[in-house]
């Protein structure tokens, strides 16, 4: 796999649609051991649930560097408002662990964002998310 990004970025968070209906869209993320999710981005404002503990690296489009790191303790869940200016900058996800690790990204598709724009990611803190960049 290429280090250089698509020429266009899929609207697809996950690799398995596992429900949706007129509201809710649910997708499911399973990555192996090291294994990356290549460049894909958010549309909807969306939650994200990690049922299992794991540690994860994304990597936004025009960053060199992974810079955004996430470790999950069980049942982690980080709600991420996309607003209505736009998707958000395409990314990457890389698994660290030496296990496969699955979380969902539950996409809410009924009505446009209440915000104007995006929003920092708000989680339940069994866990955490940074951005080596804001430090």
């Amino acid at each position: 796999m290429t280090d250089e990004p698509p020429a266009a970025y899929p609207a697809t968070p996950g690799d398995t649609l596992v429900f949706e209906n007129d509201r809710v869209r649910v997708w499911s993320m399973s990555l192996p051991p090291h294994g990356m999710f290549d460049y894909h981005q958010h549309v909807h404002d969306h939650v994200i649930l990690w049922p299992d503990a794991g540690r994860a690296e994304a990597q936004e489009l025009g960053d060199p560097e992974w810079s955004i790191s996430q470790t999950a303790e069980a049942g982690f869940v980080a709600f991420k408002t996309v607003g209505n200016s736009g998707p958000l900058v395409p990314h990457r996800i890389r698994n660290l662990e030496d296990r496969s690790v699955t979380h969902y990204i539950i996409e809410l598709i009924s009505e446009p964002s209440p915000s104007a724009g995006p929003l920092p990611t708000v989680t339940n803190d069994r866990g955490s998310q940074v951005d080596a960049r804001l430090s």
